[in-house]
């Protein structure tokens, strides 16, 4: 919470989480966020809208954030989540102005891509 000569100004978890999950998506290599068992039977209880994949904890000056995400096939897994980690910290803390402490990253999967029409193509000329 920031206080100043005109009030307090406190940043909800879910504005922190909106944040992390859009500088997330944009993430080369980040395939999907994944919501996990945990988070899919809180939704159905609570009725709350949570943002996939995105947990955050929010205090007066700093924040942490942990993300679940689904890596690209053929990506380095370790670049993916050094280049995430940079680009969710860079963002939260431009557009809110709370210190990141931590930004933890969970791989919970691998995506495969769909055959391309070139990919298609090759297989059709080795099958005629």
């Amino acid at each position: 919470m920031n206080e100043n000569n005109n009030g307090f100004v406190r940043i909800s978890d879910d504005v922190v989480a909106v944040i992390a999950g859009l500088a997330a998506g944009k993430t080369k290599g980040v395939s999907s966020m994944s919501a996990g068992v945990t988070e899919g039977w809180a939704k159905r209880v609570s009725g709350k809208n949570m943002t996939k994949g995105v947990m955050v904890e929010v205090g007066q000056m700093e924040t942490a954030i942990d993300l679940r995400i689904v890596v690209e096939y053929g990506e380095k897994i370790h670049e993916v989540t050094r280049n995430l980690q940079e680009e969710v910290k860079e963002a939260v803390e431009t557009m809110t102005g709370l210190r990141v402490v931590e930004v933890n990253v969970k791989v919970e999967g691998i995506e495969m891509k769909e055959p391309t029409e070139e990919s298609k193509k090759v297989v059709e000329q080795r099958v005629k």
